[in-house]
């Protein structure tokens, strides 16, 4: 019975995920559209800052999630460390505690820097667009981003029911 529930629950967990990547795929659809007409607007340099800023942003959003989701495995195998946990492997989990720490606050500042970086591009978008079309771009700029951070979240998910479906596929 447990089985059934795992492999139902990572069924969905796989169904949701498709509705994810079908919403991202249409949220590109939407970014390329709006592209197009920056492109017909834009100064070359201006240009430039928007699809630099719009790359970067799913660069540095990822890197975050990645390194936050690494960041909680350690601590976690750190929370199951007792006394007969070997020395070396203490020593190894801190290190690497300590160096995706402190890889998380350089992305974190680079996440700052893309913000500020985002209040640029949006002063060059309000001299050429419409309302209608600026609030399309801050939507896209959303959308984008809550789409990787629910994407990451289901990925993560679906790694743990995998992992524990197979450890109790072995144990039966």
């Amino acid at each position: 019975e447990l089985l059934s529930r795992l492999r139902e629950k990572l069924r969905r967990l796989w169904e949701e995920r498709e509705l994810v990547l079908a919403e991202a795929q249409e949220c590109a659809e939407r970014g390329q559209e709006l592209e197009v007409v920056v492109r017909g607007v834009c100064k070359p340099n201006e240009l430039q800052r928007y699809l630099m800023f719009m790359g970067d942003l799913e660069k540095v959003v990822s890197l975050l999630l990645c390194l936050s989701s690494r960041l909680a495995r350690v601590q976690n195998a750190m929370g199951r460390v007792d006394g007969s946990t070997d020395p070396e492997e203490k020593q190894s989990l801190q290190e690497r505690h300590e160096l995706l720490s402190r890889q998380r606050e350089d992305a974190k500042d680079l996440k700052e820097n893309l913000d500020r970086r985002e209040r640029v591009v949006w002063g060059i978008l309000a001299k050429y667009l419409p309302e209608q079309q600026l609030q399309d771009y801050q939507h896209l700029v959303q959308v984008k981003t809550s789409l990787l951070i629910e994407q990451k979240d289901l990925e993560e998910q679906i790694k743990s029911f995998e992992e524990q479906l197979e450890n109790l596929e072995q144990s039966i």
